[in-house]
């Protein structure tokens, strides 16, 4: 397929990906204020919300750069870098320890958790409009997951809500520093996979491959 031809396809999808999801996000929160349960805190205090969040704003700035002809800049591939780390363990870790749908719809939760984790990967490693990545910079995976841990941590320990229940304060010192442990060594996992990834070397927009 000619580049002029691959580009436009790559930047709609992109578009239109990141847009659904934020638009899944809304449909999701008016559903919360429906319930009468329309604390932006509790329902952005989600990992899962946050994470897809970034990325789809990051698929969406990315894709309008791809219509437009443009190179993604440095500081664009490793926000899709990080957003795509932190969708693999948004998948890794919902699937595994916290089964179930909760509030939301079950065709809400396969999206966040299943199917745009999976989308946002494949956009990673199939499109090779990216930089390889220096692997000194995989340091930068930690800041945001550490700040999140603080925050729903704290409000663990004060107003008694966090977003997942293996992160109780009731369970015991143990069990919530060896979640914490795990969940940041995930984050590391998915990050050095991702990382690996950028020096692949996918399909080129510009010219033929």
């Amino acid at each position: 397929m000619p580049a002029a031809i691959r580009r436009p396809i790559a930047g709609i999808a992109r578009v239109v990906c990141g847009t659904a999801v934020i638009a899944i996000l809304i449909y999701a929160y008016r559903l919360r204020i429906v319930a009468q349960d329309a604390n932006p805190f509790d329902f952005f205090g989600y990992f899962t919300n946050q994470t897809s969040l970034i990325a789809s704003v990051t698929l969406v700035t990315t894709g309008v750069l791809t219509l437009g002809g443009r190179d993604v800049p440095l500081a664009l591939t490793m926000l899709r870098a990080l957003a795509t780390s932190y969708l693999l363990v948004v998948a890794v870790v919902y699937n595994l320890l916290v089964p179930g749908t909760g509030s939301a719809p079950a065709w809400v939760s396969a999206i966040l958790h299943v199917l745009f984790p999976l989308v946002v990967l494949l956009d990673w490693v199939v499109i090779g409009d990216r930089q390889r990545l220096s692997w000194s910079r995989l340091w930068l995976l930690l800041p945001y997951p550490v700040l999140w841990l603080a925050v729903v941590l704290t409000r663990g320990a004060t107003d008694g809500w966090v977003p997942y229940g293996f992160l109780l304060p009731e369970y015991g010192i143990a069990s919530l520093l060896a979640h914490i442990v795990g969940l940041l060594a995930t984050v590391i996992v998915a990050g050095a996979l991702v990382w690996a990834a950028s020096r692949l070397p996918g399909m080129h927009l510009n010219r033929v491959a």
